[in-house]
C-alpha cells in the first residue's frame, strides 16, 4: 500500500489509516483478525478513541506487543484541560500504551466548540503538557459537519496543530460552499506542512429514516466497484490518507481499494462528481 508524508509528523502514514470505531462492539477474536487484516494490506497507522465503544479495549493486547510496529493517534472529545488530562491517563491504560505518536481534540465542529478546547484550561493546555512530558509526540484535530473545514482552517491559524482530520466524499464535493471551505482548508494545511487526513469517504446519504444496514451514522456505498472510486477520489486530492469504514464488513473492500490506488484524471473525478444528484450530502449547507 502506498504511503504518504503525514505533514510535519514525517511519519509516512499508509494511505489507508484503521478506523477503530469499527471495532466498536465486536469479540475480541473479530478485532484480533481485523488487525490481522489491516497489518497485511500494508496498514501502518492506526485511528482510536474512547468514544468508539470497547475499541481501545480490542487494541490494547495487541498493541502491548506489537507497539513501535504502527502509529499510533488517539482523541478526547472532552473540553477541559482537567477533562482531557483524565481521559488521556485512561486511554493510555486502555491501550496497554506509554504513549501516543497522535493525540487529537476530537469532534470540534463548531467555533464555539473550538474557542472552548483553545481558551484558558480548555483541552489544548492538556494536550501541549502531555506533549511537554513526552506522553504524546504531536497534537491534532478532528471533526465533522458541514462547517469543519472552516473551524479546522481557524484551528490552524490559532494553533500549529501538527494533523487535521476532516470529512470529504464525492458528494459533499459537489456541494460548491463546502468544496470551496475544504479547498481552502487544504492550501492553509500544506503551507503550515499540517498533515490532511479525510474521514467520511464511502458517505451515499444520510440514514433519515431508512433502517440502519451498517454500524456507520451515515448510509455507505457498499459495492467494492462504488467504494473503490469513491476511495480514489478522497486521496485523488492533496491529503495524506483517509480512515477506512465503522464497520467490519466494509473492510476488505476499503483495503483492497486502498492498495489499488491510482489517482483519477480530472475528467474521471468531474465524471464522479457530476452523479453527486443521485445521492444526498450528510451535511447539508449553513
Amino acid at each position: 500500500m502506498e504511503t504518504r508524508r503525514l505533514g510535519r509528523t514525517g511519519n509516512r502514514s499508509s494511505v489507508a489509516v484503521f478506523g477503530t470505531a469499527a471495532l466498536w462492539d465486536v469479540t475480541q477474536a473479530e478485532a484480533d483478525r481485523a488487525i490481522e487484516m489491516v497489518r497485511a494490506a500494508g496498514v501502518n497507522h492506526f485511528d482510536v478513541a474512547p468514544s468508539y465503544g470497547e475499541a481501545e479495549l480490542r487494541l490494547g493486547p495487541w498493541l502491548a506487543q506489537h507497539r513501535r510496529e504502527v502509529f499510533l493517534g488517539c482523541k478526547t472529545m472532552e473540553r477541559t484541560r482537567d477533562g482531557a488530562w483524565a481521559e488521556l491517563q485512561r486511554s493510555l491504560e486502555r491501550l496497554q500504551v506509554e504513549d501516543l505518536d497522535l493525540y487529537q481534540l476530537h469532534a470540534v465542529r463548531e467555533l464555539d466548540e473550538l474557542d472552548a478546547v483553545t481558551a484558558k484550561g480548555g483541552a489544548l493546555e492538556a494536550l501541549v503538557q502531555a506533549r511537554e512530558q513526552g506522553l504524546v509526540r504531536h497534537l491534532g484535530i478532528t471533526g465533522h459537519g458541514y462547517l469543519a473545514p472552516v473551524v479546522h482552517a481557524e484551528a490552524l491559524r490559532r494553533f500549529d496543530f501538527d494533523t487535521v482530520m476532516t470529512p470529504l466524499n464525492f458528494v459533499q464535493w459537489a456541494e460548491e460552499g463546502f468544496r470551496r471551505a475544504f479547498t481552502q482548508l487544504a492550501d492553509l494545511a500544506a503551507e503550515r506542512d499540517a498533515g490532511l487526513m479525510i474521514i467520511k469517504a464511502l458517505t451515499r446519504a444520510p440514514w433519515a429514516e431508512r433502517p440502519k444496514t451498517y454500524n456507520t451514522w451515515y448510509e455507505p456505498f457498499d459495492e467494492p466497484d462504488q467504494m473503490e472510486r469513491c476511495i480514489h477520489f478522497v486521496l485523488s486530492q492533496p491529503v495524506t490518507a483517509f480512515a477506512t469504514p465503522g464497520d467490519l464488513r466494509l473492510l476488505p473492500a476499503a483495503l483492497q481499494a486502498a492498495g489499488r490506488f491510482k489517482p483519477m484524471t480530472s475528467a474521471e473525478q468531474a465524471a464522479l462528481v457530476s452523479s453527486a444528484d443521485g445521492y444526498a450530502p450528510l451535511f447539508e449547507p449553513r
